[in-house]
């Protein structure tokens, strides 16, 4: 599964695929910056723009 995600410090775009495992313990690092964030399925804190 692809999914856009949107890091909280830049703001940049970047794409994310899973491979297993469950989205609410999965961590992302952030190409531009390199802020290292969780990508959260739930709606209030998540970091995920769109699915591709």
């Amino acid at each position: 599964m692809r999914f856009l995600v949107q890091c909280p410090k830049c703001k940049q775009t970047m794409q994310y695929e899973m491979r297993g495992g469950d989205i609410q313990t999965k961590i992302k690092r952030c190409v531009y910056c390199g802020r290292f964030f969780k990508v959260h399925s739930n709606i209030n804190k998540t970091r995920i723009v769109k699915r591709v």
